[in-house]
């Protein structure tokens, strides 16, 4: 009976701070900082409800828009990775951003990264930019929009891997947020 309620007690832990990663190191702070939290939210769906099919593979497959508060004093840029814990390969990765803008509050719906100096990585449909949901049919998955904000630019190239920035955000990450939504088709 107890190792049922410490199963529960983990998954209820995993749920809260928007869902045990399967995918990738989680980034960390850098030495003796507590990761700060942001709030993320969008215009496009609202939190832990249905994503629009204008978001997904089955619409325009255009990116949400996001906003996010304020981060702590030192950020120096944001990234933003974007996934599906509920994928049957795994993590199935649908968007890597980086090299934000610090003043940056906000995306707009469909936004370019370069508008905001920021560049794309590769998404697990291995191209850059924004690949939206796309679940098998029939099944409701989980989708995570998780910002960082960061104590320096990530200085990676255009096109890298989600695995290359995670492995860039090691000992920079400040603070970070996420906002999820829910798509099936």
């Amino acid at each position: 009976m107890r190792e049922s309620s410490v199963a529960v007690a983990v998954m209820v832990s995993c749920a809260a701070c928007g869902g045990c990663k399967a995918g990738g190191a989680i980034p960390s702070p850098p030495p003796g900082v507590t990761i700060a939290a942001l709030t993320v939210t969008s215009d496009s769906f609202p939190t832990n409800g249905a994503i629009p099919v204008d978001y997904t593979c089955d619409g325009a497959d255009k990116a949400p828009q996001l906003t996010w508060s304020a981060p702590p004093p030192g950020t120096r840029s944001f990234a933003i990775i974007a996934d599906d814990p509920d994928a049957p390969g795994g993590t199935f990765t649908h968007w890597v951003v980086f090299d934000i803008g610090p003043d940056v509050r906000a995306l707009p719906e469909a936004a370019e990264s370069a508008s905001v100096g920021a560049s794309n990585g590769a998404n697990g449909f291995k191209r850059p930019g924004y690949g939206g949901p796309c679940p098998p049919k029939m099944e409701l998955h989980r989708y995570y929009f998780r910002v960082f904000a960061l104590d320096g630019p990530m200085n990676l190239k255009p096109g890298a891997s989600r695995e290359g920035l995670e492995a860039a955000m090691q000992g920079h990450v400040l603070a970070e947020g996420a906002v999820m939504g829910t798509f099936s088709h």
